[in-house]
């Protein structure tokens, strides 16, 4: 680990000898450690000289994701406390909805996903907002592959209605839908669009505190608002 260190150091590589001074390690014991680095991929090398190898940059690669996925992971437990409702995190990905993460507590359980959200987007206030951001195209190829169904009597009755209402939607508005994929269930979902990712942050609350939603849904807005730029590198976890 401590070669691996000092070979990170090196932007333009680095000779065994000096990591063997680097590090304090014998020199035929840093040779014998560098060639089995090598043979495992953990480092390459070019004219004498000792660069990070693929192995590590995949490990490097996949702690930066989780240090991104514990960004997001933080912020919406935060969010939860101070809302008092579950927070959920979803993205537009390669064609299919989905629900990255999701924050809630005994006292302010999630959505039980009773029906596939990834194929219910016209129900949910996650889908109909990620809907929303998506090129015509995109979202026709979406509706064709997940047509519009009844999931409670307050569900989108069709098609048409439902994209006439995603076409009245901007894309930065706010998405709030009242019983239509869960019977005792309001949501509203915030969008969040960075270049060419789609992605939302959304609330839940049993309807019969409906009336906590705008207030509720108006706090998450400015919580995400103030941390977007932090979060922006996190959104694509």
């Amino acid at each position: 680990m401590r070669l691996l260190e000092s070979v990170a150091g090196h932007e333009h590589g680095a000779p065994a000898k000096q990591l063997a001074r680097e590090t304090g390690l014998a020199l035929p014991t840093a040779y014998h450690l560098l060639r089995t680095l090598v043979h495992e991929g953990y480092l390459r090398r070019d004219k004498g000289l000792f660069f990070l190898g693929e192995a590590a940059e995949r490990l490097s690669s996949s702690g930066a994701q989780e240090k991104r996925r514990s960004t997001i992971v933080d912020a919406l437990a935060q969010w939860r406390d101070l809302i008092g409702a579950p927070v959920y995190y979803a993205m537009y990905r390669e064609g299919e909805i989905e629900v990255l993460c999701v924050s809630d507590a005994p006292g302010n359980p999630a959505v039980e996903e009773w029906a596939d959200f990834r194929e219910t987007g016209h129900a949910h206030a996650i889908g109909q907002c990620l809907l929303a951001q998506l090129d015509e195209d995109v979202r026709r190829d979406h509706l064709d592959r997940y047509p519009v169904r009844s999931l409670t009597p307050y569900t989108v009755r069709d098609g048409h209605a439902l994209v006439r209402r995603l076409d009245r939607m901007r894309r930065t508005e706010l998405v709030v839908e009242r019983q239509e994929y869960a019977l005792g269930t309001v949501c509203a979902a915030i969008p969040i669009t960075l270049g060419t990712t789609a992605a939302t942050m959304a609330i839940s609350l049993p309807s019969h505190q409906a009336d906590r939603l705008p207030a509720a849904a108006r706090q998450l807005q400015s919580e995400v608002d103030r941390l977007l730029g932090s979060l922006a590198l996190s959104i694509s976890i």
